[in-house]
């Protein structure tokens, strides 16, 4: 002999085949309603935020030391863009000092040293030097940024290296290169004045 359903049963189950049978509904049931936040997420600060400006392809014009020559300088994001990689070419004509003309090229990657809070930027030239600079990291786009030798390799001790980076509008930048002997304060070694091409 069948026991009798009890009303009570009759409901849950009822319930539970209504649950099962509309899609979604089980998980909208059992799902606990989220509290509203007042608070707006923020998204990671902008790393490149200063330097951003640089990214493209540049052409432009060099004086100094080495003569009047051509640039061409490349700046992008390399490896899920943790790192800006530069690639930079100078071509200077022929002249007393250097009669077959002198071609410069150097290659370097621009990388963030979040413990020291500064910008590290690596050139390999050339001619065998390599040069590591620092600038204090800021957290909005600059005008200008200077980076200054921490380390210079194949180099007599003392000589330091200082380069300034300086926008003059969106797609105009201007770059000092000057060099320090050991004991003696910076001297402009060349300027380059750069117009981005794309």
């Amino acid at each position: 002999m069948r026991r009798p359903v009890s009303r009570l049963a009759q409901l849950v189950l009822a319930n539970l085949l209504f649950a099962f049978a509309t899609p979604g509904a089980a998980e909208e049931a059992s799902a606990s309603p989220r509290p509203a936040s007042n608070s707006i997420e923020k998204s990671p600060p902008d790393r490149w935020a200063p330097l951003r400006g640089l990214l493209g392809t540049w052409e432009g014009t060099s004086h100094g030391e080495p003569g009047n020559g051509a640039v061409h300088r490349e700046y992008r994001l390399v490896l899920g863009d943790r790192f800006i990689e530069v690639k930079n070419r100078s071509v200077y004509p022929p002249r007393e000092k250097t009669p077959t003309g002198e071609v410069h090229e150097d290659a370097g990657y621009l990388s963030v040293d979040r413990a020291r809070k500064v910008f590290v930027l690596r050139q390999f030239h050339f001619d065998g030097f390599v040069n590591t600079y620092t600038a204090p990291v800021t957290s909005t786009p600059a005008n200008s940024i200077v980076f200054t030798t921490e380390a210079i390799e194949n180099i007599p001790s003392g000589w330091r290296a200082r380069e300034t980076y300086r926008f003059e509008g969106p797609d105009e930048l201007v770059e000092l290169f000057e060099l320090a002997e050991p004991g003696k304060e910076f001297a402009t070694y060349s300027e380059a004045r750069l117009k981005r091409i794309r």
